[in-house]
């Protein structure tokens, strides 16, 4: 009797479960359409209802679906909804329309220093923007030499932040924020946070956060730092989500794209 041949048949992988679901998003925004010179004469316009908007879609029936460990990087010229849609994943602005469900937690490194109070010292500020990201006391004062020492902030941590520089509150900033290893981490145009020096360091903080599996969602400019960090990615233009993929194929479009309005 011959001997039967048998294939070996390897399983399939399971795929990685979905960690952000973006359905049918939209948000709108209303802008006034006339100017208004005072808070006054707002107030005025509001009572009477003589004050008139025009409506803005920054984001329009934009879906998709993000993976754990996938590292997605966002697309699109100045004005095409990337910052908006990542505000509305990580809970800072809310949706118009449609849905967004983040089933992990999020470190979004947006605006730095943003909800920073700037006449309190940076020493008040760790522990208020602490607070925000919704670390516990307890852990941002074990934590809080730590995120100093990172800042490299040394004595002016106990001047108010009002007489920092844009530079020393993004510094405090990223510190802060980049204290936990997130399981989703926001990116907006952080990696050119400071100096050379500092450049380099967080770029070396956010690298070795991403070797960890975290998943990750970068706005950038430049399709050479998306090509590098980047597995996937999305183009948005005018609010409209025009085109997902592999990252490599998508900077190509994008980079085409870039040259024909040029």
């Amino acid at each position: 009797m011959a001997e039967e041949n048998i294939l070996e048949v390897k399983p399939k992988k399971k795929p990685k479960k979905k960690v952000i679901e973006v359905n049918n998003l939209g948000v709108r925004f209303n802008m006034a359409e006339q100017k208004v010179d005072s808070l006054k004469e707002y107030f005025i316009r509001l009572v009477h209802r003589n004050l008139k908007y025009k409506e803005f879609w920054a984001l329009r029936d934009v879906s998709f679906s993000i993976r754990k460990g996938d590292r997605v990087g966002i697309l699109g010229l100045n004005g095409a909804g990337k910052s908006t849609l990542l505000k509305v994943i990580a809970g800072v602005l809310k949706a118009t329309e449609g849905t967004v469900t983040v089933k992990e937690s999020v470190v979004p490194l947006l605006e730095l220093g943003a909800g920073f109070d700037k006449d309190y010292t940076g020493a008040e500020n760790i522990y208020l923007y602490g607070s925000m990201l919704g670390y516990k006391r307890e852990f941002i004062r074990e934590k809080f030499d730590e995120i100093v020492k990172f800042s490299e902030l040394g004595d002016f941590i106990n001047v108010p932040v009002k007489n920092y520089s844009s530079g020393m509150r993004a510094r405090l900033g990223f510190s802060i924020a980049t204290i936990v290893d997130p399981q989703i981490l926001i990116l907006d145009e952080v990696l050119s946070v400071g100096d050379a020096k500092f450049k380099k360091k967080s770029a070396n903080k956010l690298k070795k956060m991403m070797k960890s599996g975290v998943t990750v969602l970068l706005v950038s400019h430049q399709g050479d730092q998306v090509r590098t960090i980047c597995n996937k990615a999305i183009i948005l233009d005018h609010g409209k989500l025009i085109a997902s993929g592999k990252a490599e194929e998508i900077c190509d479009q994008y980079e085409e794209m870039i040259s024909k309005k040029d």
